[in-house]
């Protein structure tokens, strides 16, 4: 693999990639530090591909990015629905008056998350975590905050959208983009590619050094995203190997088929690690040192369970684990 910078774009500044394409970041007030966004030329203005968490420090970052530009914005494209790519996208969106993008799966599961409970009780994250294995206090402090943390920094999706399809083909500035609809990290994760610049936007799905988060949570807990990943990555295998990649973290990058083989090959080592670990009936929290050597604060802890639960669902679906209920109400698993 090679990268085609040295460090990360300064945020409140613009790189040009290629032709039409610019590359910017925004900041994350996490252990990733970053995202990367980016502009496409078109006919009447700029199309913005994901936004940065709705907070007021980047709202000014694009207010100075705005300022840099020949011409207006004329579109938002969202590649999911996580709050670092969707956070301010509505914003844009609304205060430009302009088409907005997204895949149907995204769009709405986005609306709903906006929406919060609605009145819905907590007990079925509170099960989750049970059957995880979690202490109660651990529990406790993970479920008592509700869904208020998503619309605390996305800000409001605009009630009508243009719907991104898998093949489908946009055209901005005399450019065609095709759609490449990937699964796991989010339900209908969005990638565009131009064959004319040979440039994928990867959006998460793709990363280069750090691997997407692919979980199972609390709102689908049987869910097969694992599966979901591993069989929408190879298709990304078909685009030229030189292909230059624009992901969502990290810095762009040449050599696509090679890091799509690291991810596969990432994932089939933790499935061998958590099988030849269940010889013995084993929980969920028991295995979280089988994939993650390092402590877990309480807000991994959510992505590490999922991560693990993903896993686990796949083995159990394959065949290779089987799941059972303890009496304490947590699940075990024992190789097959």
């Amino acid at each position: 693999m090679k990268y085609l910078f040295d460090e990360q774009v300064e945020p409140g500044q613009l790189i040009e990639i290629v032709d039409g394409v610019l590359w910017l970041t925004m900041p994350l007030p996490f252990e990733l530090d970053h995202i990367n966004l980016y502009l496409i030329r078109a006919e009447n203005g700029w199309v913005v591909v994901d936004t940065g968490l709705g907070t007021s420090k980047t709202k000014a970052l694009w207010q100075t990015i705005f300022a840099q530009l020949d011409s207006p914005i004329c579109g938002v494209i969202v590649t999911h629905l996580h709050p670092d790519h969707i956070g301010l996208a509505g914003w844009i969106a609304d205060n430009y008056n302009v088409p907005f993008y997204m895949s149907q799966t995204e769009y709405f599961t986005a609306r709903a998350f906006g929406a919060g409970r609605n009145g819905a009780t907590n007990e079925r994250d509170i099960e989750y975590y049970k059957r995880a294995g979690l202490d109660s206090t651990l529990i406790e402090q993970l479920t008592s905050g509700g869904n208020k943390g998503y619309s605390s920094v996305v800000s409001p999706v605009p009630i009508s959208y243009t719907r991104l399809k898998h093949d489908m083909q946009l055209t901005f500035g005399g450019d065609t983009w095709k759609v490449i609809i990937g699964r796991g990290h989010s339900p209908e994760h969005v990638c565009l590619f131009n064959k004319e610049k040979n440039v994928l936007i990867s959006g998460d799905h793709i990363l280069p050094i750090i691997t997407p988060n692919i979980g199972a949570y609390s709102t689908e807990p049987e869910a097969s995203t694992l599966e979901d990943y591993l069989t929408t990555l190879p298709q990304f295998k078909l685009l030229p190997e030189n292909t230059t990649v624009l992901p969502a973290h990290k810095l762009p990058f040449v050599g696509l088929h090679q890091r799509v083989d690291e991810l596969i090959c990432h994932h089939q080592e933790h499935l061998s690690a958590l099988g030849e670990a269940c010889h013995k009936p084993q929980t969920l929290v028991s295995l979280l040192p089988v994939m993650f050597k390092r402590e877990l604060s309480s807000r991994n802890m959510v992505f590490a369970v999922a991560e693990c639960m993903s896993h686990l669902n796949y083995l159990v679906v394959k065949g290779r684990l089987k799941r059972s209920l303890n009496s304490q109400g947590i699940y075990e698993y024992v190789a097959h």
